[in-house]
């Protein structure tokens, strides 16, 4: 961290060399470490018992903090940059070979602009392997879309074998791998029935009608209850209609079929759940899925649904995404609507689809963009668009135009050589296939990145939780949610406002990254799936070590990673 030390009366103080002024050549790589324990069954349950006791518990938290540099960062040093409260974007200049969108359109024509700007369907796709094994292959949206047409299949049909795997993999799995948290057959029955009606009066109402989505515990989705990943929160909070985002892909034709298992209230990146069942990777049943979208990964990388909803503020779709082999999209803050999240007051939090592959992606990004109106105003977002795959030749000159940022020590800070080596694989694939070019970066403050994510994304969750925590709710978490709003509840104003001091300085040295370079490259996470402890399924587990091990295409010893690729805002 660049800093210089100042006299201030008796004290010498850390001040920070404005970010503007930072000389990225002589940066050197310092991603810090993570110093917490990992705790699970009785050891946590008593550390719990502590860390909530009064006087006691703020002397634990004080000490655990202390090797993580925290009062340091946040109390001892001077952040010259003034605070950035909400993320604001620079003005984007419109790209080559982009399809705008109309954000103030409907969700259907949305979708028919994305689908136009893919390549041409090939039915005869369809019956070919995709390489994993000779039995088993992601059906696209567009797949689903063309059968229907066709009368190959219809949504009734499809839709009784979707309930039987359901009810397999939420009953009859051994060992249990839970991934709806509320399902009613009878209800994806009438939906299937609807869609079914409209192929046959041969008026869809758009190509993702009749496809079938799993919606995260904590995004509405009426008549669901959204408890968060908790046996309580829909007792103190009802859901009487859908999240903008999901009325807008029901307007789609969209088929819902529940609510998908998660971490509880997103507060742990493993995707443990005591309270309905810990969720297992579809790839290998004794790992995690990685969280805090749990269930909406390991539902579409199990085949069963085409696509999911899940939430991420820091890596919650992302990290799952990437642990279970499919795709994964965190959106521009904004770009969607969040209203009917249980965290729709924040800063960091968005709604984000996952699917098995980016072309699915596109299609459902496009049904639910769309600003709510206080962001139009106070972000201003740009117009959407998405690329214009629709010829080879088009997509080949996108592709090829791209600068990808690769920061060699950061890419190269894995737990398993098998993870950089692969990403880097990809690297060169798109290199030697398509022409583009790789370019090296630095990117400064690592550490501080996390801290200032760490302060704001807790503060936020804190005050989302608190007034639903009175009369014991909020012993009715599970312990490692109590762990963490422990942490929280240490923060101070003081905290937050340095936290939003280093948000702008991380942003400042993003945007200066992006004048050089289209998107910056790193694995996803740095480890495979963790292997889910026996002790941790009943009481759970704490282990923000595992949080830590950040920056998944290809498998390891039958877990999933991957490439995470950052741009500008869109």
């Amino acid at each position: 961290m660049p800093l210089c030390q100042v006299e201030m009366g008796k004290k010498k103080k850390n001040v920070m060399l404005p970010a503007n002024q930072v000389d990225l050549t002589k940066v050197k790589y310092d991603p810090g470490e993570i110093e917490a324990p990992n705790l699970s069954g009785l050891w946590l349950r008593i550390f719990v018992m502590f860390i909530e006791m009064p006087f006691i518990g703020p002397v634990i938290v004080a000490y655990l903090k202390k090797p993580n540099k925290l009062q340091e960062m946040l109390r001892e040093t001077v952040i010259p940059e003034p605070p950035m409260f909400r993320p604001e974007f620079p003005p984007q200049e419109q790209e080559s070979g982009v399809v705008c969108l109309i954000e103030d359109g409907t969700s259907q024509d949305r979708v028919d602009s994305s689908v136009r700007c893919l390549p041409q369907y090939d039915p005869a796709s369809a019956s070919r392997s995709s390489g994993l094994t000779p039995s088993f292959r992601y059906w696209k949206i567009r797949d689903y879309a063309y059968s229907y047409r066709s009368r190959i299949t219809t949504p009734v049909r499809v839709a009784e074998y979707v309930i039987s795997a359901i009810e397999e993999f939420n009953n009859n799995k051994k060992p249990p791998t839970p991934q709806l948290v509320s399902f009613n057959a009878e209800d994806v029955r009438k939906q299937a029935a609807a869609s079914t009606q409209r192929f046959e009066e041969g008026k869809p109402l758009s190509a993702l009608d009749g496809i079938f989505m799993a919606i995260k515990d904590d995004i509405d989705c009426y008549p669901h209850p959204s408890k968060g990943g908790t046996i309580w929160f829909d007792e103190v909070r009802t859901v009487d209609k859908d999240a903008v985002c999901v009325s807008r892909l029901r307007s789609c034709g969209v088929i819902f079929v529940g609510k998908a298992n998660m971490h509880e209230f997103g507060q742990g990146t493993t995707g443990n759940n005591p309270n309905n069942g810990t969720t297992r990777n579809p790839h290998n049943a004794e790992r995690y899925t990685g969280g805090s979208s749990s269930g909406p990964a390991a539902i579409v990388a199990s085949g069963i649904c085409s696509a999911a909803l899940g939430t991420d503020g820091g890596g919650s779709v992302r990290i799952p995404s990437s642990l279970c082999g499919v795709v994964g999209l965190k959106t521009t803050f904004g770009r969607t609507d969040i209203k009917g999240a249980l965290y729709d007051g924040g800063t960091l939090e968005i709604i984000g689809p996952i699917a098995s592959s980016v072309e699915d992606i596109m299609l459902v990004y496009a049904a639910i963009l769309g600003a709510s109106p206080a962001d139009k105003l106070s972000l201003n977002p740009s117009i959407p668009c998405l690329p214009d795959l629709s010829s080879h030749h088009e997509e080949s000159s996108i592709l090829g135009s791209m600068r990808l940022g690769k920061y060699t020590e950061w890419f190269n800070d894995v737990f398993s050589p098998d993870i950089s080596t692969k990403c880097e694989d990809i690297l060169n694939l798109l290199s030697q296939t398509y022409g583009c070019k790789v370019v090296e970066v630095t990117i400064p403050e690592l550490h501080q990145t996390r801290t200032s994510h760490l302060v704001s994304i807790g503060s936020e969750a804190l005050a989302a939780l608190t007034p639903h925590c009175q009369s014991g709710n909020d012993k009715k978490f599970t312990l490692d949610t109590r762990t963490n709003l422990a942490l929280f509840r240490s923060f101070t104003a003081s905290d937050y406002v340095a936290a939003q001091r280093l948000r702008r300085r991380v942003m400042y040295y993003h945007m200066e990254i992006f004048k050089t370079v289209d998107v910056i490259v790193t694995p996803t996470t740095g480890m495979t799936a963790p292997l889910i402890s026996t002790r941790a399924l009943e009481m759970g587990e704490t282990n923000l070590k595992v949080t830590d091990h950040r920056p998944p295409l290809g498998r390891s010893y039958n877990s999933a990673f991957g490439c995470c690729m950052r741009g500008t805002a869109f």
